[in-house]
């Protein structure tokens, strides 16, 4: 099983003029711990979920190119970017971009987009679900046409690329792994199938949940022609590693129940992340006891 780190919330002690050298340190001890991979959320204000809007919160990609310079093996993603946020063109672009500078760590994260308060206060279309979820698809398949090094025009119903230039290819081959994030039976896991190499779900669901949701997959790949075990299976979940709160042996038994679900790779955020010593703990105790899981 793979460990990830899944960094959703950059309010830590010292303001705003901390949060370079505190996401520094953490990048560092998370790469050097010997975490597989690195998540930002892709949000402009803080989710509800963990606190108030206003909370700061770093633009994704700028993040993960800060992370890219600072760390050698870590792979890099957001969890995950809205597709109406950004022109698919630009999207694929950028996701090279990170690519090429990580020396080919990238992922591509991606899904249908759910915060319309950030997006209606940064003035950012965001069209009715359907619509969301025919753009998440012609995302899809721009990226695979530009990282194809397919020149010729595409056309789609929201999209139209008159010269699609994707110039450096990525160094990830065939290209960086697509994440395509949610959980709805019909729609996303079907374009899971169909054009992702990883999934990612809610580990808080619970284990029954989560084997519905493969199970559905399966169902999709085998419609699609797809090899099921192409797909990266990933799950999020939140872990409070201190004193009174949870121990590494809890985390590893948390780890143990969802590689028996089918999951292969879980990315944690921790509340006290900043405080580096989780990392540590991470590196010493959980990563090596999980790893043949």
């Amino acid at each position: 099983m793979r460990i990830g780190l899944q960094i959703p919330s950059f309010t830590w002690p010292g303001g705003p003029a901390e949060i370079g050298p505190r996401l520094a340190e953490i990048a560092r001890t998370a790469d050097d711990a010997g975490f597989y991979s690195l998540w930002v959320m892709d949000h402009f204000f803080q989710i509800q979920y963990i606190g108030p809007a206003d909370e700061p919160m770093l633009e994704g990609y700028s993040a993960l190119n800060y992370m890219a310079g600072l760390t050698r093996r870590a792979r890099l993603g957001t969890l995950v970017t809205g597709v109406v946020y950004r022109q698919p063109g630009l999207l694929v672009k950028t996701v090279s971009t990170l690519d090429v500078l990580s020396g080919g760590r990238a992922y591509l994260g991606i899904g249908a987009a759910w915060n319309e308060q950030e997006a209606v206060g940064l003035g950012l279309p965001f069209p009715p679900l359907k619509e969301r979820f025919e753009r998440l698809e012609e995302a899809l398949q721009i990226a695979h046409h530009l990282w194809s090094g397919n020149r010729e025009p595409y056309q789609g119903q929201h999209y139209h690329l008159t010269e699609p230039i994707n110039s450096p290819q990525p160094l990830s081959r065939p290209h960086p792994p697509i994440l395509v994030g949610g959980m709805g039976e019909n729609k996303t896991l079907r374009l899971v199938a169909q054009y992702a190499d990883a999934c990612n779900f809610f580990a808080a669901y619970g284990h029954d949940a989560l084997r519905q949701k493969l199970d559905v997959l399966k169902r999709h790949c085998d419609a699609a022609g797809r090899p099921y075990d192409e797909i990266e299976r990933t799950a999020l979940d939140t872990v409070n590693l201190a004193a009174g709160a949870m121990s590494a042996a809890q985390v590893i038994e948390t780890c143990r129940g969802l590689a028996g679900v089918g999951i292969q790779h879980v990315i944690f955020n921790m509340p006290n992340v900043h405080e580096i010593t989780p990392l540590e703990q991470f590196g010493r105790e959980v990563i090596p006891a999980v790893a043949e899981f």
